[in-house]
């Protein structure tokens, strides 16, 4: 199939004549879904960083590299879901070491770990069915923290919630500020 290149939505599918953007309205609509909230975080990040004028790789070793080599995994949350609640999620982060797949060298690495320079742990916020919205950049919460620390503090922990992860002390920042705390921290 070759490298990907970025598509306008305008594409047709052959002989219907429907386009890809209706695809893209139909999948991926739902925000709020864990699914693409978390491609949004990981989007949010590579936009900050200057990263999102290519393709989302998916499977990838980390989730952005910034232009600077940064490898970045992300990951997210949100206290309100999809779904109907009878009361607010637990925040709590996937941070298990694993065997990643370089889709470069399309091979996994031998040993499992933590493949990125920094975690950034997105966190959607807004706590009120009512007004929470993912594109409102003011509702995200991100707290970046370098892989090495994470590492001395959990080891080979798997998940990480809110109250620990903040007693790690990562860089808390809103979206303008998340390319200077990926930096900061990735010189920790």
């Amino acid at each position: 199939m070759g490298a990907l290149n970025k598509k306008s939505g305008l594409e047709t599918f052959a002989p219907a004549g429907f386009q890809l953007q209706e695809f893209w309205q139909w999948a991926g609509s739902d925000l709020l879904s864990n699914t693409q909230r978390g491609i949004l975080a990981e989007y949010l990040v590579a936009k900050a960083v200057g990263s999102a004028g290519g393709v989302r790789t998916e499977w990838d070793a980390v989730d952005v590299v910034t232009p600077s080599d940064i490898r970045v995994e992300v990951k997210s949350a949100a206290y309100v879901q999809s779904w109907t609640q009878d009361k607010l999620s637990s925040i709590t982060f996937n941070i298990a070491p694993r065997k990643s797949w370089d889709a470069q060298t399309n091979e996994y690495e031998g040993v499992a770990g933590r493949s990125a320079d920094v975690y950034v742990f997105a966190l959607l916020a807004e706590k009120n069915r009512d007004v929470v919205n993912p594109m409102d950049l003011s509702q995200w919460v991100f707290y970046v923290i370098s892989t090495t620390r994470l590492d001395e503090a959990v080891s080979d922990q798997k998940t990480i919630s809110l109250r620990p992860l903040l007693k790690l002390n990562p860089r808390d920042t809103n979206f303008d500020g998340l390319n200077a705390a990926i930096v900061s921290e990735a010189k920790v």
